[in-house]
């Protein structure tokens, strides 16, 4: 039975005050920590500089690596007339770059079938930008068995191991792409997603420390190999920058605030934030030699909050970032406010309903060959006959 619309307008209608309090307590911490960003920005260099270093390493947030100054983000200057002058800009920026991108998709049986099994696939879209429009989209896939699942470990989530083990397949492929670059100063690697593990923090030991072996082997390819990489977040609830307010200039702590979003107000498109040194306690501890060697700026691609740009500190060491900038914003000009490399290889590596269907008559053909027992729920069944 389709939702009743009535019931849903009248429940928030009941509700309104809860939000109307959300969003004013909300706007009230934002106003405040915009307020501290600019007090920060206006700090003398040596001031916070001798605050910086009377605190541990790990625990400020952020620090950072370049001037602040107010309205604490460096201006793009980019204007275009019209849609053509821009990728007129895009082609003098990226003309002879190859740009690549990795990303993952998965079918997870789950409990709705007896033989517990996963599928992992994940795409790759390499683009060297030549004149002949020549590039390269191509997939890897995988099954996990019931061993790889660990179903008879209690302890476990199988859904969680086909997670990491899309997440090993996809910093593998960047790995393995990385190491046989031929031309590192013209070229892009793209990381769809953060180089600070953080969510892995809640996770048991073994798949903290799978997570971080994968980004550690990944951050040092790049700097061995002095291939350029980017970790592109697009939606980002860091508060690595807000950590800083809260504890240089004393802003009250509130969670619902975030960095992206406190500085939203001051940027337009393509402009950036000074480079910072990522500051975080838990996970980054992990980390060993590169715990303190991934930086971030926060980047205006679009009309909504900036995104969040993570490199490889070597690529501040050797004064890349501006470059680096520069191939992340005209990419986002071809993908229309989203990196094309990434929305690219998104769009390779996803498994329709017509490829969970194909593989599930696959292995249920295969499973009666091998005289396998394979069991549909109920549950499943239904849902197959309704859609």
């Amino acid at each position: 039975m389709a939702i009743k619309p009535s019931q849903i307008q009248a429940i928030l209608q009941k509700k309104r005050k809860d939000f109307r309090s959300f969003e004013s307590s909300n706007q009230s911490g934002l106003e405040a920590y915009q307020a501290a960003w600019q007090d920060l920005c206006s700090t003398q260099p040596e001031q916070l500089q001798d605050w910086l270093t009377t605190h541990q390493r790990g625990n400020v947030g952020a620090r950072p690596l370049e001037p602040l100054s107010k309205p604490g983000v460096c201006r793009s200057n980019l204007r275009w007339s019209n849609r053509e002058h821009s990728l007129q800009w895009v082609s003098e920026h990226l003309s002879g770059v190859t740009t690549f991108a990795v990303d993952g998709s998965q079918i997870f049986s789950s409990k709705d079938l007896s033989l517990p099994i996963a599928l992992v696939q994940v795409g790759w879209f390499e683009n060297p930008h030549t004149p002949d429009g020549a590039y390269t989209k191509d997939i890897e896939l995988n099954i996990l068995t019931p061993r790889d699942l660990r179903v008879h470990d209690p302890s476990t989530h199988a859904e969680r191991i086909v997670n990491l083990h899309r997440f090993q397949m996809e910093t593998e492929r960047l790995v393995s792409y990385i190491e046989q670059v031929k031309d590192p100063e013209h070229c892009l690697v793209f990381f769809d997603g953060s180089l600070v593990a953080t969510f892995a923090d809640a996770y048991e030991e073994d798949a903290r420390k799978a997570y971080v072996k994968a980004l550690l082997k990944l951050l040092r390819a790049s700097e061995h190999h002095r291939v350029p990489l980017v970790g592109y977040v697009d939606t980002s609830y860091a508060h690595d920058l807000t950590t800083l307010l809260e504890l240089f200039i004393g802003v009250e702590k509130m969670l619902a605030v975030h960095d992206a979003q406190m500085l939203s107000r001051f940027m337009e498109w393509g402009d950036c934030t000074p480079i910072f040194r990522c500051d975080r306690t838990g996970i980054l501890a992990d980390y060993k030699e590169q715990s303190d060697r991934i930086t971030f700026t926060y980047l205006k691609t679009n009309q909504g909050p900036p995104a969040r740009i993570e490199m490889p500190r070597w690529m501040h060491e050797t004064a890349l970032t501006d470059q680096i900038l520069n191939w992340v914003r005209a990419e986002t000009i071809v993908g229309g406010g989203y990196p094309y490399a990434i929305e690219t290889a998104d769009q390779t590596a996803v498994l329709q309903t017509s490829d969970r269907q194909i593989f599930f008559r696959i292995l249920q053909d295969w499973a009666s060959h091998e005289q396998l027992q394979l069991r549909w729920s109920r549950k499943m069944m239904s849902k197959i006959r309704r859609r």
